[in-house]
Parts: structure tokens; sequence; C-alpha cells
């Protein structure tokens, strides 16, 4: 019996090394690499999160040049060694497979295994490509498999090349230490959808969800032609997801008593609603209600109740004003409290006009304005301005500029270098003596939005709507060298520099003056319409009976202007 077991054992062995050895012994075609996994893969009960067999799935494929800093393209060298990409993953969805796709080229000159591509994970070590002989100065692809279980809410996977051309006396940054990715590699990922309760705690998820960064298209659901108080009551609530979306765009398709395959709102009152609430009890109160499409219980809709048109438009005024304590399935609104009356360009999306602006208001996220590295990452700030300031003739915009670094150890070339909108300004030293410094500056302006042409003959800055002010510090690196007989070395520090949060800007010597009609600020801006950002002085004009066609082009138009001012539009009117 023993013996029997034995020679049983035997063959199993046998025939699980077959197909190893037939793998290993067929010729290689295209140059098709797989990482090696860096630890013992994990059981099938714990390789991904546990997903109904039944749940819908979605399949994506992020490309560098999608989300990559742009061109997508990546640059990797012996002095900047890393480069990444980042991405979401909604609330109500769960990653069951990622595979990085990687198209690179590595340096003719780099010595063969010695240099390598490591992948990270959220910081975890996903694999390793070793660079080998033939793939030297030639185009590889190789598939580096991702962990779903590390993948969450967001993401970052970040490539880190280390890289070597010689075995002794090498120099950091030798121009033969380069490893380059190409745009066309993509992050390929499997999406399944998850079963959520209808549950208002988390609102405005799943209908607007900020880890993805997909345009935003909500369909809007009424049970017939709206009239002006529905065409009222759903333009602020498309202008307030628009200015939630911001920058990934809108779409707001209307349907009139259909229901989309993708989650929606619905606007219904006791005497007008779509047929498939016809059987909801009547509300006494305008009632915000979360639940699930009666065909598919992965879609969610959220249905705007009231008695009648005003109660809509105060539910409606209540989602924007944030005047609503969202919980449970449904929530009654019982008072909605008038907001204070805008200004005149007091977009929360636009620099303020009317006094200094520090730095610390421009910024979107908590280190924006601070960088490491042995030559640190440009720091960029975003000026969105209101197309008809008017700058024709002015002497320049203030800044008043405080900025920390690390002192360079000798006096040298290195500097700061000031650029707005790809364009130089000037050039500061970076004293070795101090590591705190503080500007009075005045920028070059020239009036107009950019276009492209330039017909000015000395070096002038265009602002627009949209700006970048950009930071350069560049230091003056020592590297090590010598010869192979009298070699010198050491370990490269890395360099910090901060932009102080209270260094300012000021737009408020100049006045406002732009000639009309301009379709150019109107798409880039809103203007004039967004000059009140809750639209105030605005009235629409519409059809007496819209189209589904029609309706969508108002609440598409709302919904841009809310992007772009990051307000709703809480006080529209609209007219037929």
């Amino acid at each position: 019996m023993k013996r029997k077991l034995s020679w049983m054992c035997a063959a199993v062995i046998g025939l699980s090394a077959f197909p190893a050895f037939m793998t290993a012994a067929a010729p290689a075609t295209p140059p098709l690499i797989n990482a090696e996994p860096t630890e013992p893969a994990p059981s099938p009960a714990t390789e991904a999160p546990v997903v109904a067999q039944t749940a819908p799935s979605r399949e994506v494929k992020l490309t560098f040049a999608q989300i990559a800093p742009p061109p997508g393209s990546m640059a990797l060298r012996g002095v900047n060694p890393n480069g990444g990409i980042e991405f979401g993953m909604r609330s109500d969805e769960v990653a069951s497979k990622a595979v990085l796709n990687l198209e690179y080229t590595p340096s003719p000159s780099l010595l063969p295994v010695q240099s390598q591509l490591k992948v990270y994970l959220n910081d975890e070590l996903m694999g390793v490509l070793p660079v080998t002989k033939e793939q030297l100065g030639k185009k590889t692809l190789a598939q580096v498999p991702i962990n779903p279980l590390f993948i969450t809410d967001f993401n970052r996977v970040r490539l880190e090349f280390v890289g070597h051309y010689r075995d002794v006396c090498e120099n950091p940054a030798s121009s033969t230490l380069w490893l380059d990715i190409g745009r066309n590699s993509a992050l390929d990922l499997t999406y399944n959808m998850l079963a959520v309760n209808n549950d208002l705690s988390h609102f405005p998820v799943p209908f607007f969800d900020p880890r993805d960064n997909r345009p935003v298209t909500l369909p809007i659901v009424f049970a017939d032609m709206p009239d002006l108080a529905q065409q009222q009551a759903a333009s602020i609530v498309a202008s307030w997801f628009g200015s939630r979306a911001g920058w990934r765009g809108q779409r707001f398709p209307v349907l009139y008593n259909h229901l989309p395959d993708r989650n929606a709102i619905v606007f219904a009152t006791n005497d007008r609603r779509p047929d498939f609430l016809r059987d909801h009890p009547a509300v006494n109160a305008p009632v915000i209600e979360m639940m699930s499409h009666p065909d598919n219980p992965y879609v969610k809709l959220l249905v705007v109740f009231g008695r009648d048109d005003k109660d809509l438009l105060q539910a409606a005024k209540g989602i924007a004003q944030g005047n609503i304590l969202f919980r449970g399935s449904s929530v009654v609104v019982n008072d909605v409290k008038p907001l204070l009356a805008r200004k005149p360009y007091d977009a929360p999306n636009w620099v303020r006009t009317d006094r200094p602006v520090t730095f610390g208001e421009l910024k979107t996220y908590e280190e924006q304005l601070q960088s490491s590295g042995l030559e640190p990452a440009p720091i960029n700030v975003s000026l969105n301005l209101p197309p008809d300031l008017y700058l024709l003739r002015s002497n320049g915009i203030d800044m008043d500029l405080n900025y920390r670094y690390t002192s360079p150890p000798t006096k040298d070339s290195s500097r700061l270098d000031i650029s707005l909108n790809n364009q130089f300004l000037q050039a500061f030293s970076l004293n070795s003596t101090q590591e705190t410094n503080r500007l009075l500056l005045r920028l070059p302006v020239l009036q107009g939005l950019l276009d492209g042409k330039t017909d000015v003959s000395i070096p002038a800055l265009k602002l627009g709507a949209m700006n970048q002010l950009r930071f350069d510090f560049r230091y003056m690196n020592p590297m090590p060298g010598g010869s192979v007989d009298n070699c010198i070395t050491f370990q490269p520090v890395p360099n910090h520099v901060v932009i102080g949060d209270d260094s300012t800007i000021d737009f408020s010597k100049y006045y406002h003056f732009i000639a009309m009609p301009d379709l150019r600020a109107f798409a880039n801006a809103g203007f004039p319409f967004s000059r009140m950002a809750d639209l105030s002085d605005t009235l629409a004009v519409m059809p007496k009976t819209p189209t589904e066609a029609q309706m969508e082009t108002l609440l598409n138009t709302v919904g841009a202007i809310g992007g772009q001012t990051g307000f709703p539009a809480i006080n529209l009117t609209i007219t037929d």
C-alpha cells in the first residue's frame, strides 16, 4: 500500500512539473514579461474580497495617457528615479482583479540584472522587473499582477527605477541612467458592484463619489414635462452636483416617466409622479428618499418628494445649502434658512479680487505647497480669475512670497524659478547662509486670454480665466565621481522646499471690464452669468413645452456653471 501511494505521488509530481518544463522550452515571441510574485501566493479564499457571483462587474482600462501627469509618459532618471499614477475606487464597488501592463525602454548603457524597475501599490511592493541584456535599448512589454487586497479608496502606483551603469564610481546624474515609461502603459482593473443599503448618511454617495474620476453622468427623471418650478428645483440640484463634480465634468440626461439603468434623481409630487411611484404613499412635507431601482437592486434612486412644486423647491434648496442632516432611508426637509446675499465675483472657485489672497486659501490639498527630493518636484498653484479682470496698462500684480528651503552646502547656482502659464518670470538665488526668504514681487501682465497668438515684441504675461503659477527650486547638487583608482562616493541627501501659506497675491487694484458678448468667457467661466455665483442676476428662458433634450441642455448648462464657480444656482430665475 505504501509503495502504491509512493508511485501515485511520484506521478502527480511528474505531471505538475510537466507544464512548467514545456513553458520554459517554448520559444519567446514578443518580449512580454510577467513579474515574479514577491511573496507566496495567497489562497483563493484570501486572494480577493468575496463578492456574490451575480453581482455586476465592469472592466476598466486606465492608460497612463489618461491618469499620469502630462504628457502621460515618464522619464525616470538617476537623480529622479520615481514616477507614479493615482486612481480611486468607488465606495459601492470592490476590486477583484488588477494588472499593470507596462511599456518601457531601458537605457542601452545599463548593467543587466543589477538595474531593475520596482512596482509599488500604496507603498507595498507588488513586483520587481529586472533589466536583462536582451531588453537594453529596446521597447519592452511587461505585466505586473496587483493584489486587489491592497486597493483602497485612494491609491497610488509608484514606479522606482534602480539603475547602474558601472560597478564603481557611478554618478547618479549621468545622462546614461534612464528608463522611459510609455504613455500606452495601462492599469487594467475589474470592479464588482456591492449591494448597498438605502442609507442617506453617506450622501452624496453613490450619486456622486469623489473617489470616481470619471465625468459625472446623473439622469434626472420627471413624471412628464416639468413646469417652471420643477425646472428650477432640478436646476438647483444639477448645479449643486456640478459644483461637486468640478474638473471631472458633468452631464444630466433627462427622462420623462422612464427610469434609466443607472443611479438617478427623481422629482415627484403627490399629484404628478412617475408610474413606478404610483403606489407610494402620499407625503405631508418635503421628503428626500433613497430607494432601489425596481428592476435592479444595485442601482439607487434619489427621489425628491413633495406635496406640490413649492415643496420640491424647498427640498432642492435644502440639498444645495446643506441644511439637511441626512440619515436613514428618508429625511423630511422641515426648514431651509435663506443664505446671505452673494456679492459679485465671490465664487468659491475664483481668486478673490477685493483683497489680497493667501496661498493657504488657494491650495486644494494639504501638502500642495511643499516638495522634497534631490531635485524637488515643481510646486503649482492654480489661479482661477474672473474673465473680465481689466489689467490693461497696469504695472503688474503684487505678490508677497515667503518660502523655506534646504540651504545649499556652498554658494552656487541653485535658484528659485517662477513661471506663470509656462512663461518664465524671474529667478532668485538660493542663499547658502539662510533658509527663509521673503520676496515682494510685481508680476508683469498683458490683458487677454490665452489663444496661442502673441503679437508683442517683449516678454509679457497673458492672464486667462484659468492660470498656473509654478515654482521650481533648482539645486546644483554635488555628485560623486573620480576614477576607478580614486573613487569618491557619498549618499545624496534629499532637499526640502516649502512655500509659506501666508504668502499672498493681490488682484484688488484692478477694474472689471470686458467687451460682450464673448462666448469664450462663457465657455471658460460661465461669464457673465457667473458674476453672481448663485445666478441671482440670471434669467433662463425655456419653451412652454420643453422636450427632454431642451431640459437636458438647461441642466447641463447650469451644472457646468456650478462646476466653474463651485456654488449652486439657488437663486436662478426661469421663465417661459
